[in-house]
């Protein structure tokens, strides 16, 4: 089996710190970014996850979360943790925030604090903090979540730990589709394009579809569809950003005409080029371009 060659990510990255500083929210993130993500693995199980994923072709990079719910176990983990950096890359992210951020955050929640309802939610996160003490020393990256919302933890994580500039962390499906077959009920954006000429009424057209040369120079030869062309590429460049700072990991926008066949079908393979032309992954799907005109 050939060598998979090093990724710029970590190839396993654990995620621990204070209950109530985001790891739950930062391995969805992590997952997101294409990360192999577990929760609340055993201590003892650690190692062989993390022979699996050296091991395993599948897995290019994973994330783990190790905290407090362990237990007497945890004072395991800072000799574990370095004889798994002897064999396989990787990093600890040591999340906190301070201890009033801690309490509001548990107070909205409603959740008690993993040490238990003995004492108070303040008591049990100073106890945490010391008993976390050893493992927040072995941190590469200690990040205090006190002033982040989940958009902003979103940002810094896909800043920090992924890999590929922002217009490949979400796919946009670009398809075309005829209204006399109905709106796609899956579609996020839909354009009506049917105030474009319509090549149907052109007996050379209308055997042939918006994909073939003629067709589309015909449709884009007019100054409303160039317009339009502009404006939606302009359009879409501006909000596709905003789409994956929500986190959004794919967008589907569908232009329609009547049938599905000449004008939407020119213009979602025009659209397609242009957005992957800004540096958008992308696919395009015809839904009724096999029915009947």
């Amino acid at each position: 089996m050939a060598k998979r060659p090093a990724p710029a990510q970590p190839q396993l990255l654990v995620v621990t710190g204070l209950s109530g500083s985001g790891k739950g929210s930062v391995l969805k993130n992590l997952e997101d970014l294409g990360y192999y993500s577990v929760d609340n693995l055993p201590i003892e199980l650690i190692p062989k996850f993390a022979e699996l994923t050296r091991e395993s072709p599948s897995i290019r990079s994973a994330a783990l979360a190790v905290d407090i719910r362990e237990g007497k176990s945890l004072r395991d983990f800072p000799a574990l943790y370095a004889r798994i950096r002897r064999t396989i890359p990787a990093k600890l992210l040591f999340l906190e925030a301070d201890d009033a951020t801690i309490v509001r955050r548990f107070s909205e929640t409603r959740r008690p604090h993993p040490l238990g309802t003995e004492n108070s939610v303040a008591r049990m996160v100073r106890s945490e903090r010391r008993l976390l003490r050893p493992i927040r020393a072995l941190a590469d990256v200690i990040l205090d979540t006190s002033k982040f919302n989940i958009h902003e933890l979103r940002e810094f994580i896909a800043e920090k730990f992924g890999e590929a500039k922002e217009g490949s962390k979400i796919l946009v499906y670009v398809s075309s589709f005829g209204f006399r077959h109905g709106v796609p009920a899956d579609s996020d954006l839909v354009f009506d394009v049917r105030f474009l000429p319509n090549p149907n009424y052109i007996p050379e057209f209308k055997k042939l579809s918006g994909r073939h040369p003629r067709v589309a120079r015909y449709v884009r030869s007019f100054p409303q569809t160039q317009e339009f062309i502009q404006r939606i590429t302009d359009l879409l460049v501006y909000l596709l950003p905003h789409y994956v700072r929500e986190g959004k990991s794919y967008l589907t926008i569908a232009f329609g005409c009547t049938g599905g066949h000449h004008r939407s079908v020119m213009m979602a393979e025009q659209i397609r080029k242009n957005l992957a032309r800004s540096g958008y992954r992308t696919k395009v799907t015809h839904r009724d371009l096999a029915k009947p005109v």
